[in-house]
């Protein structure tokens, strides 16, 4: 919305900044970190007075999670709001791209919002029906990656990029669609169910998404992608915009969802900010990346799959607990010290998503 500021420059002036995606990205930072301080407080006593109960705690959890009791969720609602305020001031909003990765996330946040809603009313930990996530999931990823393929330049519509090698594309055509959206909804689903533990989420969610920021700002400029070798999305480099105040609201909301968390995140939260994930990455063309960059998430859903899949065949679990965070709190671990390795680990795998940027 401020970028029409620009518009009044005359050249070198304060009214220039608005022209530089730089400047505004590090403007949204701030303003969506300003607004989770503000109001984060009123926001966790409002929800807590509404809720009353909390988040209901499945009875068959790991026993440190019954401390947890009465501690209010959806608290995705505070970055959500930072973010979606921060990025309607600072990124260009006749951007197309800006408003795929937007309209994404509000899609997955009200679906995350119903099942919270749901699950705090019956205060049972089954809130929305699996298949109605999965089909409004479904038909929200469809939308967005046609979306993307419409817009993609004619050199890249329906095509995969591979990393590592140059010029490598491989023509899904309009199966591209299908593949988009499975990243889309197994992006979701995934941070969805790493968000189990104070803080756990919250910070690989940041990490990946401050890579997919940069790679889009890369892939938006001519001049770097002719150096690294990589496609050139134009107008992508917004995206930055975006992932900046997810990053500021991140750390607001990260202040009270520290151990021991005032908020919980909520389904409202980890759908939505999963869901913004795997559009990112449709639209910049770096799909295969973020399996990289968001390594973690796939192993806490690929522990889900197989500990539903071998248990069905044996009757046996791989795993003492599914996702696999719950396995080490079984085996004994304190919860600061698997969120902090986890965090240490999604780190490590941003950077060698990174590293393929150059690696040609």
């Amino acid at each position: 919305m401020l970028y029409w500021l620009s518009g009044l420059s005359e050249g070198g002036d304060l009214f220039n900044l608005f022209r530089y995606i730089t400047f505004r990205a590090g403007a949204a930072f701030f303003t969506a970190l300003l607004f989770g301080f503000i109001f984060g407080k009123p926001l966790i006593n409002y929800l807590r007075r509404v809720q009353k109960k909390g988040q209901p705690i499945r009875d068959d959890g790991p026993e440190g999670h019954f401390v947890k009791v009465g501690t209010p969720t959806m608290g995705g609602l505070l970055i959500l709001s930072a973010l979606f305020t921060s990025t309607l001031l600072w990124a260009r909003l006749d951007n197309g791209y800006v408003w795929i990765v937007l309209l994404v996330t509000l899609a997955y946040a009200l679906i995350g919002f119903a099942d919270d809603y749901a699950k705090v009313t019956k205060q049972h930990h089954a809130g929305l029906s699996g298949k109605v996530r999965l089909g409004l999931g479904v038909l929200i990823g469809l939308a967005a990656s046609v979306a993307a393929m419409m817009l993609h330049p004619a050199g890249l519509t329906g095509q995969l990029a591979m990393p590592v090698f140059k010029d490598a594309l491989i023509n899904l055509s309009w199966f591209f669609p299908v593949f988009g959206m499975l990243v889309i909804v197994g992006s979701a689903n995934a941070v969805n169910l790493t968000d189990g533990l104070d803080g756990l989420a919250i910070m690989p969610v940041m990490i990946a998404a401050g890579t997919l920021g940069v790679i889009a700002y890369t892939v938006g400029r001519v001049d770097f992608t002719n150096y690294l070798g990589v496609h050139h999305v134009p107008g992508t480099g917004e995206i930055l915009i975006f992932v900046s105040a997810l990053i500021g609201g991140g750390l607001g909301f990260l202040w009270y969802n520290a151990p021991p968390a005032a908020v919980f995140m909520g389904d409202t939260g980890s759908l939505a900010l999963g869901g913004a994930l795997g559009a990112i990455a449709v639209v910049t063309k770096h799909e295969i990346v973020l399996a990289i960059v968001g390594g973690l998430f796939v192993v806490e859903a690929l522990s889900v799959i197989i500990q539903v899949l071998y248990f069905k065949r044996t009757g046996k679990r791989v795993f003492l607990m599914a996702p696999i965070h719950h396995h080490f709190e079984k085996k004994g671990w304190a919860e600061p010290q698997i969120v902090i390795r986890f965090w240490i680990i999604s780190l490590v795998l941003a950077l060698i998503g990174l590293a393929t940027l150059k690696l040609r």
